[in-house]
């Protein structure tokens, strides 16, 4: 008797996976196929990290840009 073909267990997900589908997820688009996917290879934990850093980031770049600009403005 063979056993069963069993599927391969899921890579764990690399940093670049999780940062892909973290934007993706600011975005608001994602395929159906692919968030199942992130959902066996990702784990909450590091999409929490991941999402306070990109936002971190985010708000930064906008603290960055309106600095230009008021600056710019008043020269």
């Amino acid at each position: 008797m063979t056993p069963p073909n069993d599927p391969p267990p899921p890579r764990p997900a690399r940093i670049a996976d999780i940062f892909k589908a973290v934007l993706w997820s600011f975005f608001g688009v994602r395929k159906r196929a692919r968030m199942q996917e992130d959902a066996v290879t990702i784990r909450p934990h590091q999409v929490i990290i991941v999402g306070l850093i990109v936002a971190a980031m985010f708000v930064v770049g906008l603290l960055v840009i309106v600095r230009l600009v008021i600056r710019a403005a008043g020269a």
